[in-house]
């Protein structure tokens, strides 16, 4: 289902890594279409066949733990998560960033991979994208929702999914564009 950009070549013994910036879809997905993520079939569409060497979302834990539920059916769909706790700091601001750990852990498994597919449209992950192309050998794809992504970042990827395309899709409750009427 997942068209490429460019003519890349995917093939079924590929091993694959998908990385997925949880949080970047999340709002992606509730800013633009007011409905959730259907992230097992965002990870069933885009490994396309090949294998996969590991899945990982990058959540954040509250402490009302009402997130539970979704990383329950995350784990259910063959996703490992790796969680890190919302920080609130004193003046109320609060922070809740995975960049980092999803960059390394990427480096850290780029060795074993031959694809590697960020689910993110974050620009951050630019220069890991370079380093995983040139120094590691790897093809980069990216896959999240055109609108809310970093252009650079579709430039620089080997190959590019637009959610947008097949929002209907990928989406769970609702999946259609706001009404841009004014009322």
């Amino acid at each position: 289902m997942l068209e490429p950009k460019t003519m890349i070549i995917k093939h079924l013994e590929q091993r694959v890594g998908i990385f997925i910036d949880a949080q970047n879809l999340y709002h992606s997905a509730k800013n633009l279409y007011h409905s959730r993520v259907n992230f097992a079939q965002i990870v069933e569409d885009a490994l396309a066949g090949r294998k996969l060497v590991r899945a990982i979302a990058y959540v954040i834990s509250t402490e009302s733990g009402e997130e539970q539920a979704f990383f329950s059916a995350l784990e259910k769909a063959g996703i490992e998560t790796k969680t890190k706790d919302l920080q609130i700091f004193a003046g109320g601001s609060k922070k809740a960033d995975w960049d980092v750990g999803m960059a390394i852990d990427a480096v850290k498994l780029a060795p074993k991979l031959d694809a590697i597919v960020l689910l993110t449209g974050d620009g951050d992950f630019i220069p890991l994208v370079e380093y995983l192309q040139v120094n590691e050998g790897c093809q980069v794809e990216v896959v999240s929702f055109g609108r809310s992504s970093s252009a650079k970042l579709i430039e620089k990827a080997d190959d590019f999914f637009d959610l947008d395309s097949y929002s209907n899709r990928y989406l769970i409750g609702g999946g259609k564009r706001p009404s841009m009427k004014k009322k």
